[in-house]
């Protein structure tokens, strides 16, 4: 068995009731140097001789323009302690916890650890990772939960930490990025999901990453605006192949997470695999249901960015097509396209219908 988490034995205090959720929260390692303490002597060793080494194309990390180096953080989420947006806890709960009355939040650390070279040094940083994360935030504001990083290109171990860091109650999703070597359905991913799946861990595929192949099916990008929205299109691929690969029969516990994906594609997605389906389903008589129950029964995912119709009220007619057991409020913290929890409808909600996407959606699918 997988050694234990750091201060495992110590439970996450509760605070009192469940108000506001919010599902997408980035806090940030605010430096490789940082991590050095939770590394084995063999990796800190690593670490100083040779370094980081990606598969990408971006050798120091991919960085949105105009903001670098802030990762894409708005410009008033600098703390005055002078460290990266999300990498102060103080400052978040003063910009965030506090001044809008989260009553938890889903941290999301897109540290790169699944895009290193060496594979191993990669499995040993996503477990620093965690155990950064359990020392400077799950244990110091009882408001905070965790998605446990991973190096999910190499699955075997990638499943061992996330039985490993699924013994700390903190941690309440798997964290994942929708731009990967191969199509997420495929077997070299299984023991991830099956990992996930046995430990009660929801999967989460966050808007991240590049890939050692181009970013779209006609190659490069010019520009920014490109990049970022055709991410929708590799969330769709990857939906797509989870349902057309079986994963969702084989492992039936297991439940998915799109965050930041938008969530305007779904309706219409699921229209044409249901509809393809009919037609070809002699080719994956591996299913047992329509495409779209299982993306009905088994997927969430997070309002942040909302593509917003012309007309106001057609967003309310999405979002009973998406389901409105499906959607889950997210704010995006730190980043440019932060969503504010008063004002990021452009609608107002009928009651029943802001309670299950501002709160009970995700009390019930996190068990919070």
């Amino acid at each position: 068995m997988a050694s234990p988490v750091t201060a495992a034995s110590s439970p996450v205090p509760e605070s009192t009731g469940v108000g506001l959720i919010d599902c997408d929260v980035h806090n940030v390692v605010p430096s490789d140097a940082a991590l050095r303490p939770y590394l084995p002597a063999k990796w800190r060793s690593y670490a100083e001789l040779v370094g980081s080494r990606t598969y990408s194309p971006y050798v120091k990390g991919y960085r949105y323009p105009k903001v670098s180096p802030a990762g894409g953080s708005r410009v008033d989420a600098w703390p005055s302690s002078g460290q990266l947006p999300g990498s102060d806890l103080d400052f978040m709960r003063e910009q965030l916890l506090d001044q809008y009355g989260v009553d938890r939040a889903i941290l999301n650390c897109l540290y790169r650890a699944a895009e290193q070279r060496n594979e191993e040094y990669g499995a040993a940083l996503a477990r620093a990772v965690n155990e950064w994360q359990i020392e400077n935030w799950l244990e110091r504001d009882s408001r905070l939960r965790a998605s446990v990083t991973v190096a999910f290109e190499t699955p075997d171990l990638a499943a061992t930490e996330i039985e490993r860091a699924a013994q700390h109650p903190g941690f309440v999703q798997v964290l994942l990025f929708p731009r990967t070597k191969e199509p997420l359905g495929r077997r070299r991913y299984w023991p991830l999901f099956e990992a996930a799946a046995r430990c009660g861990l929801p999967v989460g595929i966050h808007f991240a990453s590049t890939t050692v192949t181009p970013i779209t099916s006609g190659g490069w990008p010019s520009y920014y605006i490109e990049d970022h929205t055709v991410m929708s299109m590799a969330f769709q691929a990857q939906l797509t192949s989870l349902i057309m690969e079986g994963v969702f029969d084989r492992f039936p516990d297991l439940k998915l997470v799109l965050i930041e994906g938008g969530f305007a594609w779904v309706p219409p997605l699921m229209w044409r695999l249901d509809d393809l389906y009919h037609r070809m389903r002699d080719e994956v008589p591996h299913l047992r249901r329509l495409p779209s129950e299982y993306v009905r029964d088994q997927v969430k995912i997070t309002t942040q960015p909302m593509e917003e119709p012309e007309n106001p009220r057609h967003l309310l007619d999405l979002i009973e097509q998406v389901g409105r057991q499906t959607l889950m409020f997210s704010t995006d913290y730190p980043h440019w396209d932060f969503d504010n929890p008063r004002r990021a409808f452009q609608v107002k909600l009928p009651k029943d219908l802001s309670e299950l996407i501002m709160r009970e959606n995700a009390r019930s699918f996190y068990r919070l």
